[in-house]
């Protein structure tokens, strides 16, 4: 990003000029674009979305926040979020965007198994301090991404999320700091309305500057990837398929049809390959999880099989997701079903002989006790979605086009078989890109309450970069 561009919109403020009040007001660094520090403060994973605010607060802890918020509403300023920036779905151009990197906080009590965490911290920090105590968290499958906005969009594990649902049905608190610039802790029962919209109606409702969440006494688990040559992947996903209505709620999986780049990172069989990712996550006996997995590992040689008895820590290992900012578009779609013909039309769009450019096509089979209530109330939309599809292309501006033509040709052709709603988390500003997208992602009733708890908290819709539910 380059760091000259001042942009067109800056909300009346002088250029390369940071407002002296601000300054003054908070403890970490205020600035405007036109410096090295502003664009590290604005760099995002996915390099095709940039952050081109009028103004950046690198925020230090709640005080900074709430200047920063009740600046913004002084002065007309939308105000997005960004603690790692692996979900930026739009440039904010004339906002003000505060970073929570530098809100460092983190507390483990074994005793009540809950932890406290600040809005700056990623997974990775977390699981060490978590798993001393023999306890764990619902961690999704990239440790890098920030523990808060992971929540605040559900928060889908590869591991835990079909014993014990969502991570945002297990959140006790959370630190907000309104539209108002105001404080609020917010709990379940102090605020039921807007505790059950921040958790899944991401970025809408205020800034989250720590988040308190129930630990699980999980230690290990068995799980892995296996990868397949790609010519395989039609006896792959057609005894997947039959396989995952047999296995218990505790076997989560996803079939992934991956082009590799050849690149020295992966290990020598899977540079440049074209392969099908079976992803398996069982905290049960890893003698069971062998038995379970047997009659998939007998669809072929595989290519590489990593699958193991494992530590909780290394999660991560179940998907291998990339740690290092790249170029990228991805779109995401929930299906109510597999059928044949389904399973025949994502074969056709990416499978052998596709011609697809698609670096990754990925199911993910949910269910389980993500399709159960949580004991309090939340906006998470997916519920009884037995399906997601989520799909990547590499590439930066030069084939936007091109990706995009493609991602979106595979999500229409699946269409007979979706839904409207979708999960939050994985949505591209491409999956919702207008208000009534955005209302069919979390369903009318669902939708409705959000815009009213929108109306009361932030009727000047300060929070609207995020998938935006607009007030009332």
């Amino acid at each position: 990003m380059s760091g000259k561009d001042t942009g067109p919109d800056q909300a009346g403020l002088p250029a390369r000029e940071a407002p002296t009040a601000l300054v003054r007001e908070v403890g970490g660094p205020v600035l405007v674009p036109g410096s090295e520090a502003y664009d590290a403060e604005c760099a995002t994973f996915n390099l095709n979305s940039c952050l081109r605010p009028a103004l950046v607060v690198g925020a230090t802890g709640p005080a900074d926040v709430r200047a920063a918020v009740a600046f913004a509403a002084r002065e007309g300023m939308p105000v997005a979020v960004k603690s790692t920036g692996h979900q930026v779905l739009s440039p904010a151009h004339g906002g003000l965007l505060v970073t929570t990197g530098r809100m460092r906080g983190l507390s483990v009590d074994a005793r009540t198994r809950t932890a406290r965490v600040a809005a700056g911290l990623r997974w990775s920090e977390v699981l060490p301090r978590t798993a001393a105590l023999g306890l764990a968290p619902i961690v999704g499958s990239a440790p890098e991404v920030g523990v808060v906005g992971y929540t605040l969009g559900g928060g889908q594990s590869p591991l835990l999320g079909r014993t014990l649902g969502y991570a945002a049905d297990h959140v006790r608190a959370m630190d907000v700091v309104t539209a108002r610039g105001e404080s609020l802790r917010v709990t379940p029962t102090s605020a039921p309305d807007l505790y059950g919209a921040l958790l899944g109606g991401k970025g809408n409702f205020g800034v989250v500057t720590a988040i308190e969440f129930g630990l699980f006494p999980v230690t290990r688990f068995y799980g892995g990837g296996i990868h397949f040559r790609g010519e395989y992947l039609p006896e792959l996903l057609e005894a997947w398929r039959g396989w995952l209505p047999d296995v218990p709620e505790e076997m989560t999986s996803s079939l992934a049809v991956q082009r590799l780049p050849d690149t020295p990172a992966l290990p020598a069989p899977l540079r440049g390959a074209f392969v099908a990712h079976l992803r398996i996550g069982y905290p049960g006996p890893a003698a069971e999880g062998e038995r379970l997995l047997a009659p998939l590992r007998a669809v072929a040689a595989p290519l590489l099989d990593t699958v193991g008895e494992r530590p909780f820590t290394s999660i991560g290992a179940i998907h291998q997701d990339p740690v290092t900012p790249s170029h990228y578009l991805d779109r995401t779609v929930c299906l109510a079903e597999l059928t044949d013909k389904a399973a025949d039309t994502l074969l056709a769009l990416a499978g052998p002989g596709s011609g697809c450019r698609l670096a990754n096509v990925e199911i993910r089979a949910l269910g389980g006790a993500l399709d159960r209530a949580p004991e309090f109330p939340n906006a998470i939309p997916t519920r009884g979605v037995p399906f997601m599809v989520f799909a990547l292309g590499r590439g930066g501006p030069d084939r936007a086009e091109t990706l995009r033509a493609e991602l979106a040709g595979l999500v229409d052709a699946l269409a007979p078989w979706a839904v409207e709603r979708n999960m939050v988390n994985f949505m591209s500003a491409d999956d919702a890109p207008g208000a009534a997208d955005v209302a069919a992602v979390f369903g009318p009733e669902r939708h409705a309450r959000l815009a009213e708890v929108k109306r009361r908290h932030d009727p000047s819709n300060l929070f609207r970069f995020h998938h935006n539910v607009r007030p009332a």
